[in-house]
């Protein structure tokens, strides 16, 4: 009698995660390439995607596209522009997230608190499917994320990492590399004679910010070194705490040669400058193409800005979430944010 063809069973993820005697989380933590997994169960979960013959089941995917996911995006308050950028985007959005079976909010949250930060995370916990967060490299915000990933919410940091955190994945530019394009901006602005450099920033403990400052500061001990980099300034993105912040700068140091702002509020800034008669004599690079940053640049208040695109952050926030829903692979140069630099000679 002819024996039939039985068809192959596929192997699941939980097949996978037996075959390695691993938790269902850790396997999927390993097949996602998220960090927090040892090298040695990372080996052992892999052999057994390899031994079984393990693949993604495009009709899982399609089944977890179908259901209706919560999302909620965690942004400062205030009247940072940028965040404003951030969130026209996601309202430009709302139509392709309907399509995807998206519900999304946005939340304003104070950044630069660790634990009302911590407790607006917290309070997500079964109540989203995944969590957009601008955040702050701080313990209680760290546990709030690992705690929130335990409980099976996605959380992607948004323009600001928590790397030591159980994120799935970050979004934004390479933040020392930016810091390093600043600072050879500055340097070939300035020239060649002694000076004195000025930096400020929200906060040294929100992420990007402190690389930028890292990367900032590498470049100009290495490659300037004629040029003095004052102690950095905090002034949480707040464009009136900027103002009064530029305005004891200029009349500490009247040789000022450049201003570096690491964040937002670059207004206060730019008003500083020319209500002091330095708009035009002084350097000024900064971060963020905005409507502000723009006419500052067409006047040469500003000499440069830094920029990331608000929109592709968006879009890639959510595509990520949808590839950690359905386990399908993150296309690493797709997501890919660029580091973007503006002159008032190339404006888009």
């Amino acid at each position: 009698m002819e024996a039939k063809n039985t068809p192959k069973v596929r192997a699941t993820l939980e097949d996978v995660a037996q075959h390695a005697q691993v938790s269902l989380a850790t396997a999927d933590r390993v097949l996602n390439k998220r960090p927090g997994v040892r090298a040695a169960t990372v080996a052992r979960v892999n052999e057994a995607v390899r031994r079984l013959g393990y693949r993604p089941d495009p009709s899982a995917a399609k089944l977890a596209r179908s259901r209706l996911r919560r999302v909620a995006f965690l942004l400062p308050a205030g009247a940072n522009r940028f965040v404003g950028l951030l969130s026209e985007q996601i309202a430009a959005n709302v139509e392709w997230m309907r399509d995807q079976r998206i519900d999304s909010e946005v939340l304003a949250v104070n950044v630069f608190n660790p634990g009302e930060l911590a407790k607006a995370l917290l309070a997500q916990e079964g109540q989203r499917d995944a969590v957009m967060v601008m955040a702050l490299d701080h313990p209680v915000v760290r546990s709030a994320i690992d705690q929130l990933t335990q409980a099976g919410t996605v959380v992607i940091t948004l323009v600001s990492d928590v790397p030591s955190s159980t994120r799935q994945h970050y979004v934004g530019i390479d933040n020392t590399a930016a810091g390093r394009t600043a600072a050879t901006l500055v340097g070939r602005f300035v020239g060649r004679q002694p000076a004195k450099v000025a930096i400020i920033l929200g906060s040294l403990s929100l992420r990007d910010h402190a690389e930028r400052y890292f990367g900032f500061n590498q470049v100009m001990a290495h490659e300037h070194p004629h040029l003095t980099v004052l102690p950095p300034l905090e002034g949480q993105d707040d464009a009136t705490r900027n103002e009064v912040l530029t305005k004891e700068l200029f009349t500490a140091h009247p040789d000022l040669a450049a201003i570096y702002s690491v964040g937002a509020g670059n207004g206060g800034i730019s008003t500083a400058l020319r209500t002091s008669g330095r708009a035009h004599n002084t350097v000024f690079v900064g971060h963020e193409l905005t409507p502000a940053s723009r006419t500052d640049l067409l006047d040469g208040t500003m000499d440069a800005v830094i920029n990331q695109d608000a929109g592709h952050e968006i879009r890639s926030a959510l595509r990520v979430a949808l590839a950690q829903w359905s386990q399908e692979p993150v296309i690493a140069d797709q997501e890919r944010i660029r580091i973007d630099i503006y002159l008032k000679d190339n404006l888009p």
